[in-house]
């Protein structure tokens, strides 16, 4: 598997955007509704991607974008498109773990 620069440079800024928000919260000590938030803010941002690559896609059609832009935004959706799916099949088979342990 090939990691191009631009997936990488997309992964390192969706990582480095998880940390700023939750850094200051989890000093302040409210761990269940920090955590909520954070959640909350996660999906927000990936919505967000995912819209921003629509968008460019669109605007190259168009001729309103430049290639270099969209490419990179399609890989930053695609980015995150995956870690989503990723967190998810995680919560899943923790939920199926939990649900199969004796009483």
């Amino acid at each position: 598997m090939t990691v191009t620069p631009s997936v990488a440079s997309a992964a390192y800024q969706a990582i480095s955007k998880i940390g700023t928000g939750s850094a200051s919260a989890g000093a302040a000590g409210g761990a269940a509704g920090d955590f909520s938030q954070f959640l909350s803010q996660a999906m927000d941002n990936a919505v967000s991607t995912m819209k921003q690559g629509e968008q460019m896609a669109a605007g190259q059609v168009t001729g309103q974008s430049d290639i270099v832009g969209v490419v990179n935004a399609v890989n930053a959706a695609e980015l995150t498109l995956d870690t989503v799916v990723a967190v998810r099949d995680k919560v899943l088979s923790a939920y199926q773990n939990i649900m199969q342990m004796p009483i």
